[in-house]
């Protein structure tokens, strides 16, 4: 507990934001490498706190043959791997209570998906590993029904939470960090998936939500791929890597002007 609150403090203080970032679901153990590797040198040469991430499991996908990772087991061994290679702190998301201890022993940050935000059991569980918990909003909750989920970790005896927008609202009083996921905001309903047009939706969302929350959000969550046309999960709203560092000093640069003439 006292090693996620002195993260939690530290990501708290940053300006302008921190950053959640890296490839949506595991793809192989060299890929993952690789992608940490790129995107870690990105932040550091931009100035910003990186946090990894991705996941081991897709258990929420449209169709059950869609591919999910490699599973909980070997998809931590692999995060593991990264964490201590490239000094990362790391975020990956659970969909069960069981899962929260393993999870626990590796992540920094476990994150609760958007449609299991209200699940008591589920939260509690991930409360008591001690690490920071971060809830994305479900995309049928308004933000106030966030107050009462961020309460279930605090009562279970753990303050380090953070919420997670998905890009439909704002107005969080939760008394935590907000997180803006701007990729999984443009994604499309019932895996309906296009490229047309998608890098420029996404660009339009993370620079709009930089502009408008720049008071109120606290970090950019952005799914980051070096092939996005081909990547198995949530492709055409990942954002491509060979961009990444340009829209990051983007960002920088807006948020300095909001903040040097609001």
């Amino acid at each position: 507990m006292e090693s996620s609150a002195l993260l939690y403090n530290q990501l708290k203080t940053v300006e302008p934001f921190f950053l959640l970032a890296g490839p949506n679901v595991i793809e192989s153990e060299e890929h993952i490498f690789r992608m940490a590797k790129h995107i870690k040198t990105i932040a550091t040469k931009v100035g910003l706190p990186l946090v990894f991430k991705s996941s081991f499991d897709k258990a929420n996908r449209t169709s059950s043959k869609s591919f999910r990772g490699p599973g909980m087991a070997e998809g931590l061994k692999i995060l593991e791997k990264v964490k201590i290679a490239y000094d990362l702190p790391i975020v990956t998301d659970v969909h069960e209570s069981i899962q929260c201890k393993e999870v626990g022993k590796v992540a920094d940050i476990i994150q609760i998906p958007a449609f299991l935000c209200r699940q008591t059991d589920l939260l509690v569980a991930a409360a008591k590993t001690g690490k920071i918990v971060n809830i994305k909003k479900g995309q049928f909750c308004a933000p106030s029904v966030m107050v009462n989920s961020a309460e279930k970790i605090r009562l279970a005896g753990n303050p380090n939470v953070m919420v997670c927008e998905r890009g439909t609202m704002f107005g969080y009083k939760a008394n935590c960090p907000v997180v803006a996921d701007v990729t999984h905001a443009l994604q499309q309903p019932a895996g309906r998936k296009t490229f047309a047009n998608a890098l420029f939706s996404v660009l339009l969302c993370v620079v709009t939500t930089v502009a408008v929350g720049v008071d109120a959000m606290d970090a950019i969550f952005m799914e980051v791929h070096d092939d996005p046309s081909n990547e198995p999960v949530d492709g055409p709203t990942q954002w491509p890597l060979r961009h990444l560092e340009e829209l990051l000093v983007e960002l920088i640069a807006i948020s300095a002007s909001l903040f040097t003439h609001p």
